[in-house]
């Protein structure tokens, strides 16, 4: 086991969470993309992705359970890097069988990237305000198998999802144009290359 990585990963990870409640705390975090928040991502992104090159996915047998959750954490927050979690879909798919990372964890990188294409999702992981100002998943694949999937690797059923999703909204500021907010994500989504 790496310890050094370990370290690392963990490391950046509490650099990730220090921002996010930073901004959560000003306000920031809820006005679109924050730019720091940005910036700690992409600096995160880049050491994952050097990490990958020279040594594959960082795995529960060479970080550790909370290294191996660290690295999946810092690749679902890679946002502006489409082109890395796309890579790394498969990857931890392979890691997943291998016994090496959560079955949990490739679902919702896969929903992550559904979500940034704006294509259906399959796990209902990724929410977002709907038309109503309510917390909601995002476009489903299939509404009446979504239960099945999320079942096959763990998750809960989604009924309780949306219930703790939308008590967690309750506490951020809902958007006051909804449209706009859309409008400049797509806009976003199109300048990093998800559309």
């Amino acid at each position: 086991m790496s310890t050094e990585l370990k370290r690392q990963l963990l490391k950046m990870v509490e650099e990730d969470q220090r921002v996010r409640a930073e901004l959560a705390a000003t306000g920031e975090l809820f006005e679109g993309y924050a730019p720091k928040m940005a910036e700690v991502h992409r600096h995160n992104a880049q050491k994952l992705e050097a990490m990958i090159e020279e040594y594959g996915w960082p795995g529960k047998s060479f970080v550790g359970e909370e290294g191996a959750n660290a690295a999946w954490l810092i690749l679902q927050h890679a946002i502006g890097y489409p082109q890395l979690q796309r890579k790394c879909l498969p990857i931890l798919q392979e890691a997943v069988v291998r016994g090496e990372a959560e079955p949990s964890h490739p679902a919702y990188l896969e929903d992550r990237i559904r979500f940034f294409e704006r294509r259906p999702q399959r796990y209902g992981t990724q929410f977002d305000w709907d038309e109503n100002g309510q917390m909601s998943p995002y476009l489903l694949e299939d509404a009446e198998r979504v239960d099945e999937y999320r079942q096959a690797v763990g998750l809960s059923p989604l009924a309780e999802r949306i219930e703790e999703a939308r008590n967690d909204a309750e506490k951020e500021p809902k958007p006051s144009d909804l449209k706009k907010r859309e409008k400049e994500m797509r806009e976003w989504a199109k300048s990093v290359s998800w559309l």
